[in-house]
Order: C-alpha cells, then sequence, then structure tokens
C-alpha cells in the first residue's frame, strides 16, 4: 500500500463536514486513556480536499501514546467503503492524542507517509482533554500543520421552518421550560432530567423498604416494657433493695397491723386461759357436798 509521495507547493484547501467532526469528537471522548483512529472519506479535487465521511479504525492496535492500522482494520475500513461510499475516496485518517495536544510524533509521521502519501490525504488530530484539534497535510513534499481549515454545514441554506421540530414548551407556573417530545431522544437536557429522576426513585425506594422493615420488626419481634422499679415475676411484687419508698411506707403500714395481730391473739389467749380457769373453778365448786 506504499505509494510515491507526489508534492505540490501549494496547501491544499480543506473542506471538513461538521457531522465528520463531531464523529471524530465522540469517538475519541469514548476512549480517552487510549489513542483511537479511524480514516476520512470524500473527494480530492484540484487541491480541495473535501472530507464528507468517517470510518473508524475497528481492531486497530490502540496503545495510551500510539496506534496502528492492522491488517482486520483495513478489512473493515474497505468493507464498510465499498458498501456505502463506492464513488468516493480516502482522502486521509484521523486518531487521537488523549492529553498530548496536536501534534504528528514518529509513529504518525511513519504512518501518513506509508499509508497516506498522496498530496491530497490529510491527517487530523483531536486532544479529547483540551479539545484541541488540527489537521496535518502535504505541502511541498513535507507534511506541515495547515493554518486554514473549513468547516461545512451540509445543511446550510436551510430555511428555519423547514426543520421540522417545533418551539420548546414552557411551564411559567413552574419556571422551567419542557423540552417537545420530539426533541428529547438522544438530547443532553434528557439524560440529565432521566438520571436526576432515577436517583429521586432509588431514594424513595430505599427509604420506602427500610420504613416497612421497622413497621415488621416493630410488629413482629417482642417489645421490652421497661419499668420504673424492676418487680418479681412470680408475685408481682418489687424486689427488695429497689422498692424505695414505696417498700418503705408499705411497710410502715404493715407494721401496725402485725402489732394489732399480736395484741388480737394475745387477747384470744387471755380469754381462752380465764375459760380454762373459769371452767376450772366451776369444776372445783361442782364437787359433792
Amino acid at each position: 500500500m506504499t505509494r510515491k509521495s507526489r508534492s505540490t507547493g501549494n496547501q491544499p484547501t480543506l473542506l471538513v463536514d461538521s457531522e465528520v467532526v463531531r464523529q471524530i469528537r465522540q469517538h475519541a471522548r469514548s476512549c480517552i486513556k487510549t489513542e483511537v483512529c479511524g480514516v476520512l472519506i470524500g473527494q480530492d479535487r484540484e487541491g480541495v480536499v473535501e472530507v464528507e465521511a468517517s470510518i473508524t479504525g475497528l481492531n486497530a492496535e490502540e496503545a495510551g501514546a500510539h496506534v496502528t492500522f492492522t491488517q482486520d482494520t483495513w478489512a473493515h475500513i474497505y468493507k464498510i467503503k465499498d458498501q456505502e461510499y463506492p464513488e468516493h475516496r480516502i482522502v486521509g485518517w484521523y486518531h487521537s492524542h488523549p492529553g498530548f495536544g496536536v501534534f504528528l510524533s514518529d509513529h504518525d509521521t511513519f504512518i501518513h507517509k506509508n499509508f497516506f502519501s498522496s498530496p491530497g490525504q490529510v491527517a487530523w488530530v483531536f486532544d479529547p482533554h483540551s479539545d484541541e484539534e488540527g489537521c496535518f497535510g502535504w505541502v511541498g513534499g513535507r507534511i506541515e500543520r495547515l493554518p486554514h481549515i473549513a468547516v461545512v454545514d451540509r445543511r446550510g441554506g436551510e430555511r428555519a421552518e423547514e426543520s421540522g421540530k417545533p418551539e420548546p414548551s414552557f411551564s411559567v407556573e413552574a419556571g422551567v421550560s419542557a423540552a417537545n417530545e420530539s426533541q428529547r431522544p438522544g438530547s443532553g437536557g434528557s439524560s440529565d432530567y432521566s438520571s436526576l429522576q432515577r436517583l429521586a426513585t432509588n431514594f424513595f425506594s430505599y427509604l420506602a423498604v427500610l420504613l416497612l422493615g421497622f413497621l415488621l420488626a416493630w410488629y413482629v419481634f417482642p417489645r421490652i416494657v421497661v419499668m420504673p422499679v424492676p418487680v418479681d415475676p412470680l408475685t408481682g411484687r418489687p424486689l427488695s433493695g429497689f422498692a424505695g419508698d414505696s417498700s418503705a411506707e408499705s411497710a410502715e403500714h404493715r407494721e401496725p397491723a402485725q402489732g394489732a395481730g399480736e395484741n388480737t391473739r394475745s387477747s384470744g389467749s387471755a380469754k381462752n386461759s380465764s375459760k380454762a380457769d373459769g371452767s376450772g373453778t366451776k369444776g372445783e365448786n361442782a364437787q359433792p357436798k
């Protein structure tokens, strides 16, 4: 695939479709730790290079500081090109420099000289960390950074009402605007809204499960009632040493009762003894005369 370089003294005019620029940035940001690559598809007419599409370099040898097109990568590229862009040609390649800036390393220069040696082929470099980008091309037989790059919007000139998208609806009461349903798919605002909605849903779901668990534990498991004064589980009376003033008061109330009981028992014993004495007296007096 090596071709002899044909240099010209003039810098090529580069026209890049805005959709291609977006796809390159998206591909580079999908893997910000290693380099990614792909090829540029378009036309090369009289010093004007038009980049109209791009093909990602699948199965490439990607590393942190370099990337290499493999045989599987080229097979995939030519398969897509023949199917979707049969009338176009490969007008260059792109790769990312995550955190390195925009330049062509020795390895990148080797790739450009051996696989993209045509004067109308360029090398696009994008740094996803700093969002810096630039393009290099053949100028007088040397590879130089191109000072003029034109990004073209193919939908330019389209009338405003031909977009087919209605105006977004606004909610004055809530103080926020809601995007129209036709604009929601794929929009960044919709993604943020969906993430916030999922977060709120998960929070309230966990909270409901937690409350349900507390209710089940309250009704299922036995509850321990803390009494102010420990009691004997058999008699239900306060334990000695913890009764406090109530035990002392009950003891004071019990002492008179016990004294009255002793008096009662003493009087009863006196009566019984008097009866016994009386019966004995009567017995003695009842002797026959």
